[in-house]
């Protein structure tokens, strides 16, 4: 599978970084994934990433596979991206919409990195999207911390698409009586998340067939301009498939 020339990367997901509480959050590993490519990608999950499990991230000829053992947990690819986001909600909306956020009253994954209640401030993101007024449209404001991003003030790409992550699931979410999980990342980032500055982080829904949901997602600065963008394929889950051991 790893082309002549060219050495697999060794990839652990640490625990802190997981979405259930047994396997790691989709966005963040579809970031870690996306890393190898240029461009745009779209990362395929297709198993619940392992946490704290030394990972190989190997060259395929499609793209790179994210590998443990013999087992497949991801699949990365150049992609196109024919998305355009809504207009920017703003700070203040962004703001409001979040005192709404549905998981405040039922979530299935509270220990997710980005969206769960039981993280702390400065551990987990904290990225709670709530109704924003507009039909499948949730938003909330995000100033990312410095611990975050690179020597320039740069939040680092994984980051970015863990961001990309958790709102287009809320989109649906408050009308859904099961949790859903990541199925499929296609990610376009296009200007630098800058930490310690306001931004918006949105989701809205696409369209949905049986048990898949596919949202959009988007991160703004606080004058409307989009850094990133996102479409993500979403699935319906039995939770105690993902529940933490007894």
């Amino acid at each position: 599978m790893n082309p002549a020339g060219t050495q697999p990367r060794q990839v652990s997901i640490a625990r802190r970084f997981c979405g259930p509480p047994e396997s790691g959050n989709g966005g963040y590993t579809c970031g870690l994934v996306a890393a190898a490519l240029p461009g745009i990608v779209a990362v395929t999950l297709r198993r619940p990433p392992p946490l704290d499990t030394e990972l190989q991230l190997v060259r395929t000829p499609e793209g790179v596979a994210l590998l443990d053992g013999e087992a497949t947990i991801a699949e990365g690819r150049r992609a196109q991206l024919s998305l355009e986001p809504p207009p920017c909600p703003g700070l203040a909306v962004a703001a409001e919409a979040a005192a709404r956020y549905h998981g405040l009253e039922a979530h299935a994954f509270p220990s997710c990195f980005v969206c769960g209640t039981g993280r702390a401030p400065g551990d987990g993101l904290r990225i709670f999207a709530g109704d924003t007024g507009e039909a499948g449209m949730v938003a909330a404001p995000w100033k990312p911390g410095l611990e975050l991003a690179d020597a320039d003030g740069r939040v680092r790409p994984e980051f970015v698409w863990a961001a990309l992550d958790c709102p287009g699931a809320w989109a649906w979410l408050a009308e859904l009586d099961r949790p859903l999980v990541l199925g499929r990342l296609t990610a376009s980032l296009e200007c630098p998340v800058l930490a310690g500055r306001p931004h918006i982080v949105g989701g809205w829904q696409l369209g949905r067939e049986g048990r898949k949901h596919e949202s959009g997602t988007a991160i703004w600065t606080a004058d409307g301009t989009v850094c990133a963008r996102a479409r993500a394929t979403w699935i319906e889950i039995d939770p105690a498939r993902f529940a933490a051991p007894a």
